[in-house]
């Protein structure tokens, strides 16, 4: 009769954690940061139908790095819940927070309780009438959440990603300055220098002084002309932030 294989908890949370960042890593990184304007979301992404970045309510976006069927299964999660709330309720009832946290009960109710972790790391951003009321949340495969300040990176090398963006970054930067720094630190991701172009961006901007839904994504030539004048004018350098971290633009 054979023994019963046994192992133990610690070890199973651990193989697990690491199962979760293996496959987080396979993919490219995605970085969230504020600019003069709201908040700005860059994505490494060459589809043009399956987005890393999304609007989740009025002032309310999301973006993912892992397994595209687990973080789309938790984007309409979000959205169907903002929508229920924002009816039963007030739309400004819907948060930023909220949402964060019902992504960090499930992933952590997924990590714990199922064999196979969700390979997924998210940001929530919500943007506030003023700067200091911008909420940008990271919330990581074992549903752990930290409230970010000025920047965040996700994503296999999201801390080598964070670094370089600590250079370029200023909460106070043009859009044009914000999108060069974001797709500077994503160029640098494994530690070597490669050219991104537009065709492999997906970008978007929660908008403080647009209307209602502030959400918008940036492609086509506006995407191309900001590029352009990013090089142009080169990126400012940072004396702080982070936490350690039709026009084509419309939808």
């Amino acid at each position: 009769m054979s023994m019963p294989f046994y192992v133990a908890p610690e070890q199973q949370m651990k193989d697990k954690a690491d199962y979760a960042r293996k496959g987080i890593a396979r993919g490219r990184s995605a970085v969230v940061l504020q600019y003069e304007g709201g908040i700005l979301l860059v994505a490494d992404n060459v589809s043009r139908t399956l987005h890393k970045i999304s609007e989740l309510y009025d002032r309310i976006a999301f973006a993912a790095v892992g397994r595209y069927p687990e973080f789309e299964n938790l984007r309409l999660m979000g959205v169907r819940f903002a929508d229920v709330r924002g009816y039963q309720y007030d739309r400004r009832d819907v948060s930023g927070r909220q949402l964060a946290n019902i992504y960090a009960q499930t992933l952590g109710t997924v990590f714990s309780e199922s064999l196979k972790p969700w390979e997924v790391e998210l940001v929530v951003a919500e943007v506030g009438d003023t700067p200091d009321e911008d909420e940008i949340y990271r919330i990581t495969f074992d549903g752990s959440i930290v409230d970010e300040q000025g920047f965040v990176a996700v994503g296999g090398s999201s801390e080598h990603v964070s670094g370089v963006l600590k250079d370029r970054f200023a909460a106070d930067a043009p859009l044009s300055a914000a999108l060069n720094a974001a797709t500077h630190a994503l160029a640098h991701e494994n530690g070597e220098a490669r050219e991104l172009e537009a065709a492999n961006l997906e970008v978007a901007v929660l908008e403080r002084a647009r209307e209602h839904r502030k959400f918008r994504r940036v492609h086509g030539r506006r995407l191309a002309r900001l590029l352009e004048e990013g090089k142009a004018t080169g990126s400012p350098v940072s004396s702080g932030g982070g936490t350690g971290t039709t026009d084509e633009a419309d939808e």
